[in-house]
């Protein structure tokens, strides 16, 4: 398979709280629609500003006040994405403190949330999303990234956090639509629409799209990828509404792992250098996601909602890698492997909220359960080289490289795995009088693994393996808080939290003789933090926190195939503030300090605990969006992260780097909107991410989007 290829300031710093969204203090600034009067498209979503979160959001599952989820969080909504051109979690991740993006081997989402590492914690509308993709953005209304331990709310993983992707669903009563289109640069060229109508009274019909066309500075990198999701809701009755989702997503790409590296840094001069083949490297997936949700109020205090979601995801990816490179020799030495895997999901989950008080204690009681079967197929060929009949090969680097006869005949992994999970939980959150609230709950998981590996039942028992495998865990997750509010729209809180993570590991594929004997990886989190919205527009918080691992797996930095146990500590500050500045001014501002290690790690007699992969001590960001006047504005950014390893061998380091974004916006008419992004405006060297040590991302140089978008 090839892809064609197309051809090709200022910093401002701020750092106060966290984001998330505050009751109303007694004033409101002009133009402010109160709680009570703002358009809703559920119950628990109340937009307030441009980037100012709603008052409410899907993931907590309860209407809860954000101001009171003893909780750090950040949102980014949908005028935020469109403002700064995000087409991926990747370009999202440098505004969310303590969250940063990984390569992901150039095929997949891949995060890192207070120095925990995942590519499963991943979910849609609060389902479980945790198949290894790109996620597109196209069809959002806001991304949700709540940090902390998580399995009271999510289950199994979500140890660091999660991030839930929140989707645009039919508006009942209402006709309209939009369409944006936009290039870069270097030829990469994006288009979407949005079109929502009313069938009549009670029903709606939306429909979003796009395509894109895909392309960067790297050499040879392109392919293009587009998705569909059509949504229908209908009002049943005053108090029954049920919503219906489909979405098809395509994406097929080169697969680019980035460059090598040479004495303990990435190697530089090469940024554009293309380490594999155009040919060999790709990934091709199709995904199906299929949803029903009703939603139905017993009254005006009780309100059950319930959802199924059955989603197939259909993936390969094939690929050739560095994993090493001498200068003296001028050889560079590749690795490489095959690797289809097909997963269906189906989940069912259900809750009944309810809001009551029992003499002077007041309560908000979430009650829920859960169902999941999840079937995986994977396999896995690693390369064979011609010349010397094995897996990797140093040969003359030549630039592009001309490779060696190679194929991916050597099938090292063949296993299904079927897990299946049912969950019960319960939490409440209580109201003593005015100014204390008490939140506790506690979940309860069974998680069933089943794993047959045909390589294992081939080679037969001699070795006491015959290739069946299986795990039953049983794990309580709990969660308490305590909230404490000197004012209405100021509040501090503590909390405890716990999660845990089966031996399966994330994708259910790692289960061995070995892993089949041990327990979960267990997450404790605690934290402290306080929330203020100095008014209904801008919001402020801030949170310092411990999360410690147990029996943790990271990826062995001496064979990028296999992984090794750790425990690790990550202490922690998170600062935020998102919203309204002034009336034309409105920002998103952060920084993160991470001090993330591992622990227990002894070498002889002396302990050697490692700094944990790909986690900045300090993290920087701030966008600003300014109104010249009705029709002009522009936004100016800046992101700064100190050094990272690439991994936990500690024996490569990313260097620092200050990225400065700019964009002008122009409205040619009140329906059509001009806009240009210049990226990199400083032209910095920069390397974001990595997956180990040799495969190390270089990020885009100056560049520009230019876009129009219309609505209708």
């Amino acid at each position: 398979m090839r892809f064609s290829v197309s051809p090709a300031a200022l910093a401002l710093a701020a750092a106060l709280g966290t984001g998330s969204a505050l009751a109303q203090p007694a004033a409101a600034p002009e133009g402010y629609i109160a709680d009570d009067q703002a358009p809703q498209v559920e119950d628990t979503i109340i937009v307030r500003g441009r980037y100012a979160p709603p008052t409410r959001i899907e993931a907590t599952k309860t209407p809860t006040p954000l101001i009171d989820v003893p909780q750090s969080l950040s949102l980014l909504t949908r005028d935020q994405i469109d403002d700064q051109a995000f087409f991926d979690l990747a370009d999202a991740s440098r505004f969310v403190p303590g969250f940063s993006t990984g390569q992901g081997e150039g095929h997949r989402d891949q995060i890192t949330i207070r120095g925990q590492n995942t590519t499963a914690d991943f979910f849609l509308d609060g389902l479980r999303d945790d198949a290894q993709y790109f996620r597109p953005l196209y069809n959002l209304e806001r991304i949700e990234i709540l940090r902390g331990s998580n399995a009271l709310l999510f289950g199994r993983g979500g140890g660091g956090g999660i991030v839930n992707r929140v989707t645009k669903t039919a508006a009942t009563g209402e006709t309209f639509g939009s369409a944006i289109a936009s290039v870069d640069t270097f030829g990469a060229a994006y288009v979407a629409a949005d079109g929502n109508a009313a069938l009549g009274d009670r029903a709606a019909l939306r429909v979003n799209a796009f395509y894109e066309s895909l392309d960067n500075h790297r050499d040879f990198f392109g392919g293009d990828r587009f998705a569909v999701n059509p949504t229908l809701t209908a009002n049943l009755t005053p108090d029954t509404r049920i919503v219906l989702s489909y979405e098809y997503v395509n994406d097929e790409r080169v697969v680019d792992r980035g460059v090598p590296s040479l004495n303990g840094e990435p190697l530089e001069s090469f940024d554009n250098t293309f380490f594999g083949d155009p040919d060999r490297n790709f990934t091709i997936l199709q995904a199906n996601i299929g949803r029903a949700r009703i939603d139905h109020d017993f009254s005006d205090d009780w309100a059950f909602n319930a959802t199924i979601q059955y989603a197939d995801y259909n993936k390969v990816y094939q690929n050739l890698f560095p994993e090493g490179f001498d200068p003296v020799a001028g050889t560079v030495t590749l690795d490489g492997y095959r690797d289809p895997t097909n997963r269906d999901n189906l989940i069912i989950q259900s809750n009944l909220v309810g809001e009551f008080e029992t003499g002077f204690i007041g309560h908000t009681l979430l009650f829920g359960a859960e169902y999941g079967d999840q079937d995986t197929a994977n396999r896995r060929f690693d390369t064979v080289f011609a010349a010397n009949g094995d897996d990797q090969l140093e040969f003359l680097f030549s630039d592009p490289l001309v490779i060696p006869d190679v194929s991916f005949s050597d099938l090292s992994r063949d296993r299904t795995s079927d897990v299946q999970f049912v969950s019960v939980y319960l939490q409440d959150q209580v109201s003593l009088g005015q100014y204390v609230q008490v939140v506790g709950g506690v979940r309860y998981d069974r998680f069933d693994i089943d794993v047959t590996d045909l390589i294992e039942i081939a080679d037969g028992t001699a070795d006491g393996n015959d290739g069946f495998l299986g795990r039953v865990d049983e794990e309580v997750s709990p969660r308490v808080g305590v909230i404490l509010k000197p004012m209405e729209n100021v509040s501090v809180y503590s909390s405890f939290s716990r999660s845990f993570l089966p031996r399966s590991g994330d994708q259910f594929l790692t289960l061995t003789l070995n892993d089949e004997a041990l327990a979960p990886e267990e997450y404790e989190n605690i934290e402290v933090g306080a929330k203020w919205d100095p008014t209904p527009a801008l919001s402020l918080t801030a949170a310092l926190f411990r999360l410690d691992l147990e029996s943790g797996t990271t990826v062995d930095p001496n064979d990028v195939g296999n992984t090794i146990l750790i425990g690790s500590r990550t202490h922690g500050l998170e600062l935020q503030a998102v919203g309204q500045i002034l009336e034309n001014w409105t920002l998103n501002a952060g920084y993160a300090y991470l001090d993330a290690d591992e622990r227990g790690r002894v070498v002889g007699t002396e302990f050697a605990n490692r700094t944990l992969a790909q986690v900045p001590e300090h993290m920087f960001s701030l966008w600003n969006r300014y109104e010249v006047s009705d029709r002009l504005g522009f936004g100016l950014g800046v992101t700064w992260q100190s050094e990272q390893f690439a991994s936990i061998s500690n024996a490569v380091e990313l260097p620092d780097f200050t990225r400065v974004d700019a964009a002008l916006y122009y409205a040619l008419t009140e329906r059509v909107q001009l806009q240009v992004n210049v990226e990199n405006l400083f032209d910095a060297d920069v390397f974001p991410a990595a997956h180990s040590d040799n495969n190390i991302t270089t990020a885009e140089p100056l560049n520009a989007r230019f876009t129009v978008s219309t609505r209708f």
